[in-house]
């Protein structure tokens, strides 16, 4: 065989990824970073509770298929069923799944102009036609996101909130309103990947019951285990019930479902987490106007900030943090992209982004 015989819609689509990873960048620059503030991981790591199942686990076991433990312990923490918890390979997995059971070639699919791109990665791979509003004030505007559902008949609106990349909220009474206009039929995609970090009343009051949303969390953000791949969903039955005819179900390993059973339980670690967190954006924030910079508030565990120009200035001011050996992201759709995004980390990670962003900033001014 010379060539693959790839079905037509792979053949036709690029061969990338969503993301170029800090350890491809590393090999690329020969050095290894000084400070990992681009992916929004948690630099406070892990539960010790979580460290310790995991090496605990009897990795030789494949672990189990119904992630029983884990779904049960989730339901009785969100006072739900398990009949509305699923579990997944992180809430991108879980995004893939979702995409792959209600998306077809030709099927419409609707979300926001610069939001996370990894559900964008699944629609294209699907044969779906995406459509993207913009975004109002740096928000994600739902409004706009049911009206383009409504026009174009899609099956299914993306939406995160906080959001990924700009940390912006919307109130969960905001997004509790705007489901009146969700056309018919239509399934809501609610990311809430850093629901923990975001003020109280961020949560919008919908039954988990509610056929119209599927709701997405993940262990890989205040939680710490980004690595392990845990995310889970909360939905209707019906919905929750279909992924078991596409899942891997030998996709989650013994040791992740451990670690997350365990960080779950350990509450009061997640709560020093979340105060760390706080003082992280505190610092960010003092970090970005110290150099003249304007930081966006943010519900999230990093902070958007505002670099006071346009996508070319903010690009040159994260290559120059970058040569410094500070790993950054940036949003890539205009004007959202006059910005540069920086996780919240440790003191040692944020005094390297305060020693390397004045001079990434008169780098990218012409020195």
């Amino acid at each position: 065989m010379t060539d693959p015989r790839l079905t037509p819609l792979a053949a036709s689509l690029p061969s990338t990824v969503p993301f170029v990873g800090p350890e491809a960048q590393e090999r690329a620059r020969g050095a290894p970073f000084i400070a990992r503030l681009g992916a929004n991981e948690s630099n406070f790591g892990s539960s010790p509770r979580a460290l310790e199942a995991m090496a605990a686990a009897d990795i030789w076991n494949y672990g189990d298929p119904e992630n029983f433990d884990l779904r049960a312990a989730l339901a009785a923490h969100l006072k739900v069923d398990t009949a509305n918890i699923m579990v997944g390979e992180g809430i991108d997995g879980l995004l893939g799944y979702i995409v792959r059971l209600f998306v077809g070639p030709g099927d419409h699919v609707v979300t926001s102009d610069g939001a996370y791109p990894t559900f964008n990665y699944h629609v294209a791979g699907y044969g779906g036609t995406l459509h993207k509003v913009p975004y109002v004030d740096d928000h994600e505007d739902p409004g706009a996101l049911f009206a383009k559902a409504r026009e174009t008949g899609a099956k299914l609106v993306y939406l995160a909130n906080p959001d990924n990349p700009m940390g912006t909220w919307h109130s969960g009474a905001t997004l509790s309103r705007a489901l009146d206009d969700l056309p018919a039929g239509n399934l809501l995609v609610l990311d809430e990947a850093y629901i923990e970090c975001a003020p109280s009343g961020t949560t919008p009051d919908i039954p988990a019951d509610d056929p119209r949303v599927i709701r997405l969390r993940t262990f890989s953000k205040v939680y710490g285990m980004a690595g392990a791949r845990v995310g889970y969903a909360i939905g209707a039955p019906a919905v929750i019930d279909a992924f078991n005819k596409v899942r891997n179900h030998f996709g989650m390993n013994r040791a992740a479902q451990a670690g997350a059973l365990a960080a779950l339980a350990d509450q009061p670690y997640l709560r020093t987490v979340l105060d760390q967190i706080d003082a992280a954006r505190a610092r960010i924030a003092q970090i970005a106007r110290a150099n003249g910079l304007t930081p966006l508030p943010s519900a999230t565990n990093f902070m958007a900030i505002d670099c006071g120009g346009d996508g070319v200035f903010a690009r040159a001011v994260l290559d120059g943090l970058i040569a410094r050996g500070i790993f950054v992201r940036m949003p890539f759709a205009a004007p959202q992209n006059r910005c540069i995004r920086i996780s919240c980390g440790t003191s040692a990670d944020l005094d390297a982004f305060a020693k390397a962003l004045p001079g990434a900033i008169t780098d990218a001014r012409g020195g």
